[in-house]
């Protein structure tokens, strides 16, 4: 795939088959100012995201930042891979976050963790709207990503305990199609989407490319598809059955 893809373990199942087009196939976004405008438009300040099911059942709440910034008239995203020597998700491709305390909306713990993670100072990040939630393959809990505007590229300090490297990819590389994909991954009668970006030295998969894929959705104004392509873990009790020993808790 032109050298691109990262070391990233995928615990692929026995049984799977490649998935749908993109949504935005064939369709591309304008300059940055348009696309700023664009996001301002359909994740207005104070959008809720759709919930996770889980949040009823007293699921515990993470947030995630997805920090867009323009640079040569294109707009960028900024991704983290996540340190090698974490407990969970280590060296995995997410958006800064994590989860929230006591008290605080999920704006506010996504830029507290962004600037703990990367050094992103919160007053330079215009809040807007969430997408809609996902939900965790373990059923116990759900994450509230929030998209937030820069207006340059900003300086970065890397706490190393928690991150190995800054990502910054034009939201115009993620759309080609030689970038993205989706799967059909298989286990007994149950089958849900998994999609990828493959990045020049790494893969993005799971939650995060969950997220990508229903902002470049959203932003192209494309038909994301239904709960299920949105929040695909959702129906982890039964879909996701017999998958949670290890390996498969890094789905989501």
């Amino acid at each position: 795939m032109n050298g691109r893809g990262g070391p990233q373990i995928i615990p692929r199942p026995k049984l799977w088959t490649p998935g749908r087009a993109a949504p935005w196939e064939s369709l591309t976004l304008g300059h940055s100012t348009e696309v700023a405008d664009t996001a301002r438009a359909v994740l207005p300040l104070g959008r809720l995201g759709s919930e996770s099911p889980v949040k009823q059942r007293g699921g515990q709440a993470s947030a995630v930042l997805i920090p867009l910034y323009p640079e040569q008239g294109e707009m960028h995203v900024i991704l983290t891979r996540r340190a090698h020597t974490l407990r969970t998700h280590a060296g995995e491709v997410s958006f800064p976050g994590g989860r929230a305390e006591p008290g605080e909306d999920a704006f506010t713990t996504a830029a507290r963790e962004a600037h703990e993670e990367i050094g992103l100072l919160p007053k330079l990040v215009e809040p807007l709207g969430e997408l809609d939630h996902l939900t965790t393959v373990t059923q116990r809990n759900y994450i509230v990503p929030v998209l937030g505007l820069l207006t340059e590229r900003p300086q970065q300090r890397i706490n190393p305990a928690e991150v190995d490297k800054v990502i910054h990819v034009s939201l115009s590389e993620l759309m080609q199609p030689e970038v993205y994909r989706e799967e059909r991954w298989v286990v007994g009668e149950a089958s849900w989407p998994m999609f990828f970006f493959e990045l020049h030295g790494d893969t993005v998969w799971g939650a995060t490319a969950a997220l990508l894929r229903q902002l470049l959705a959203l932003l192209t104004h494309s038909d994301p598809g239904n709960e299920f392509d949105l929040d695909p873990a959702r129906g982890a009790d039964s879909t996701h059955r017999g998958l949670r020993p290890e390996g498969f808790e890094g789905l989501f």
